[in-house]
């Protein structure tokens, strides 16, 4: 094959990948009328496009591949991070932090014990027990969102919290059991619980410490663009990860727990800030399966199916019910909340990149592994996948989908203000409809900001009269929320 040089080497490249993004984003329309998470649509044009597909695209750098997965698994846990609220946190971090801790542990257990009746030898049973024991949100919620269904708030914020804690936990076992595979005389098992214990308590001091100097920075810098200020989060995202993990702490905690303590504060430009780490994530997922997808080789699937088969099922209906079960044992969770949480559990992009780790240190048959894992995380993925939104409504923790708003009206603050932008659809039983807006019993520091009916923007005078089904606008301050709340009803999310 002739050379090609520069600039059509990186013209190719950058047209190959352009067009395998687009492909997957318009894919992404169909997996919506079917069960399957959008993400596997991501991963099969990968594997079309690789050299066992109609791309013939040869790759196997697999160095690169866990260099560019860990950074799209930070720019990932960094929105997870910015887009929860403390007010969820409450509510379920107990149950959450157990499933993401002894749960990640007896599923590891539970499946490497069936790897070993399959014929796997023990630490490489226990490692690949390992790679696989976390749990995607973004498999789960693809699943959902693609069937309209709304979970009841408890049920999804455990299984989205879940997620975003967990993976540390993976993340800690598989290096660990890496290091035990390539050496095992030289580690000492009682050193593990140290090894995790310290990992997590740096990672989630660093990270915390990092969410309060990025609120206090953003505040304070004063940047004479808006979009510095996302520039600014995106390296912090970097250093949350990079800094813990050379001091030998968990940089995948820190990473979202540094998003975490960052969102809760009132920063500049937060709509904004929000939005475009919501790109960056979405981007990170596509291009993440895409090339997860192309490292692939589908002939060498075939030669573990029967073995990959049997392990998904044993993580489906055994290891992963049972590590839920007993993780979720103080907590009061209905017959129904913890069969959905077990069901729901769906592997994504983490045990994949994951496996590539034992390939990077040489660690012998790392390579067979790799192959077993990624048919797992597919087969289980796409089987249970197919069930989640069917099972979710037969065991009744379906809510009734919020309205949401026509127009996406925010308010990019440069600065801390006292007051927020709120949407509500008016509901015909709201005492409002029918009443001008001159007559509205507002609070002092609230008003009326705009409305849109159908497909027209009503500007907010006086004499317009509020009808049903209008979205209305409102700038409320903190203090009045409450009130107006009492008026219109509840917050359209946007």
């Amino acid at each position: 094959m002739p050379l090609i040089l520069e600039p059509a080497a990186t013209a190719l490249l950058l047209a190959l990948f352009g067009v395998l993004l687009g492909v997957s984003v318009w894919m992404s329309r169909a997996s919506q009328r079917s069960s399957v998470p959008v993400l596997l649509v991501f991963l099969a044009v990968g594997m079309l496009a690789g050299s066992e597909g109609v791309g013939r695209l040869a790759f196997n750098d697999y160095p690169f591949a866990y260099r560019l997965g860990t950074l799209a698994l930070v720019l990932i846990l960094f929105d997870g991070g910015l887009n929860t609220s403390v007010e969820a946190l409450r509510r379920v971090w107990r149950p959450a932090v157990s499933l993401a801790t002894l749960g990640v542990a007896l599923t590891a257990g539970l499946l490497a014990i069936g790897a070993h009746a399959l014929g796997f030898g023990w630490l490489e049973a226990l490692l690949l027990g390992a790679i696989v024991s976390s749990t995607d949100a973004a498999a789960v919620f693809s699943v959902l969102r693609g069937s309209g269904l709304h979970l009841k708030r408890r049920v999804g914020t455990t299984l989205e919290l879940e997620s975003g804690l967990n993976d540390p936990m993976a993340v800690i076992l598989t290096t660990a059991f890496t290091a035990l595979v390539i050496a095992p005389g030289e580690i000492r098992w009682w050193e593990m619980p140290v090894d995790v214990l310290i990992q997590l308590v740096v990672g989630g001091a660093i990270g915390v410490g990092l969410g309060f100097f990025g609120r206090w920075a953003l505040v304070r810098l004063r940047l004479p663009a808006g979009g510095l200020y996302a520039a600014f989060t995106v390296a912090l995202a970097m250093a949350a990860y990079g800094v813990p993990t050379l001091l030998d702490g968990s940089g995948f905690l820190a990473v979202y727990l540094s998003a975490l303590v960052l969102g809760q504060g009132s920063l500049p430009y937060h709509a904004g800030l929000a939005r475009v780490h919501n790109a960056l994530a979405w981007l990170s997922q596509i291009a993440m399966f895409l090339l997860l997808g192309l490292l692939v080789y589908p002939s060498r699937l075939l030669e573990v199916a029967g073995v990959g088969i049997a392990l998904a099922f044993i993580l489906a209906v055994v290891a992963r019910p049972v590590a839920v079960w007993a993780s979720l044992i103080p907590f009061p969770f209905g017959r129904g909340e913890k069969p959905f949480l077990a069901l729901a559990g769906l592997r994504g992009a983490v045990p994949i990149i994951l496996a590539t780790y034992p390939v990077l240190r040489g660690a012998p048959g790392a390579e067979r592994l790799f192959d077993t894992v990624f048919f797992i995380v597919v087969v289980s993925a796409l089987i249970p996948g197919a069930l989640v939104a069917w099972f979710a409504r037969r065991l009744g923790l379906e809510r009734p989908e919020p309205p949401r708003a026509a127009v996406a009206l925010e308010l990019n603050k440069r600065r801390a203000v006292s007051g927020s932008l709120l949407s509500f659809r008016l509901h015909p039983a709201l005492p409002v409809v029918g009443a001008t807006i001159a007559d509205l019993p507002l609070p002092e520091g609230a008003a009326v900001a705009l409305i849109v009916r159908g497909d027209e923007l009503v500007p907010a005078r006086g004499r317009v009269r509020l009808e049903a089904e209008d979205d209305v606008y409102l700038v409320v301050r903190p203090d009045d929320v409450p009130a107006i709340q009492l008026l219109f009803g509840k917050v359209m999310e946007e």
